[in-house]
């Protein structure tokens, strides 16, 4: 069964742009190029991925797009675009004719502001998406979820697929309000979800399958096998666990399902979301 990898980083580490590794953050401090990943794509049976902005600019975009022409198991960028500047539309024809350009992010839940995307500007630049056919990641905290939802329902033609579900606080074990609040997003049929990043929102050291169950039942049941996808979160997952581990939790979580389901939560939902250019 074919899989895609819809959610990892790469980059040329430095203290500048990656601040937000502490010391606890040590095994990531250091370059992770494609190089690193082939092999442990190989090894787990991947046959392409998704490359996720990392840094808030558009040397970023730039350098990810020219990752992905040199490398062809990366199907797909998400990049970064300034979505408040003046200059979005200069920004958008630069770049969105590349054809592996297939989204945009921003760090949301590192924005002070908690109402930040739903400022006039940021919405105004999640508008301009459509005409390019790109798609939003949303990166938030459990406390962004109703917000993220009052954005998506003010575009319903535009994608978007929530990373990481939403950062639930696996560690504590708590469920709710997060799980009213993903129900209440999944609602909204232009919206998807990444099963990707559990590991580091659980106990890094002692996590084990269990805890992540209750998380990936919810996000299953409230958005259908139609609208999830997996993700590893390489390397930031390396905190947590090596890519093989991780990618394991997700095969063991939908083995039980039918085999069609399967397909589309391993492959199918990440080509149609991104529009990725595969060959079946």
């Amino acid at each position: 069964m074919r899989k895609i990898d819809s959610h990892h980083h790469l980059w040329n580490f430095n203290l500048r742009d990656y601040g937000w590794m502490d010391d606890s953050m040590s095994v990531l401090k250091r370059d992770y190029l494609p190089g690193d990943l082939e092999g442990e794509l190989k090894a787990a049976g991947f046959d392409g991925t998704v490359v996720v902005q990392a840094r808030q600019n558009l040397e970023e975009t730039r350098w990810l797009l020219e990752l992905a022409d040199s490398h062809s198991f990366i199907k797909g960028v998400v990049g970064w675009l300034d979505l408040r500047s003046p200059g979005l539309e200069k920004q958008l024809e630069e770049y969105a004719g590349h054809p592996k350009l297939v989204g945009v992010r921003h760090v949301i839940h590192d924005e002070a502001d908690d109402d930040f995307m739903l400022g006039a500007a940021f919405k105004s630049g999640i508008g301009h998406l459509k005409a390019f056919d790109l798609t939003y990641d949303l990166l938030l905290f459990p406390r962004h979820l109703e917000r993220a939802a009052r954005l998506v329902e003010g575009f319903p033609r535009q994608r978007f697929v929530l990373d990481h579900l939403g950062k639930p606080l696996i560690k504590s074990g708590v469920l709710e309000p997060w799980k009213r609040d993903i129900k209440a997003l999944a609602a909204l049929p232009n919206v998807w979800c990444k099963l990707s990043g559990m590991v580091t929102e659980a106990d890094w050291q002692n996590w084990t399958y269990s805890d992540l169950l209750p998380y990936m039942e919810t996000v299953l049941e409230a958005f259908g096998p139609d609208r999830v996808m997996f993700g590893s979160d390489w390397p930031v997952c390396r905190l947590a666990g090596e890519y093989g581990r991780v990618m394991e939790v997700v095969l063991e979580f939908a083995g039980s399902l039918e085999d069609e389901e399967q397909r589309k939560i391993y492959y199918q939902n990440a080509k149609d979301f991104y529009q990725l250019n595969i060959k079946d």
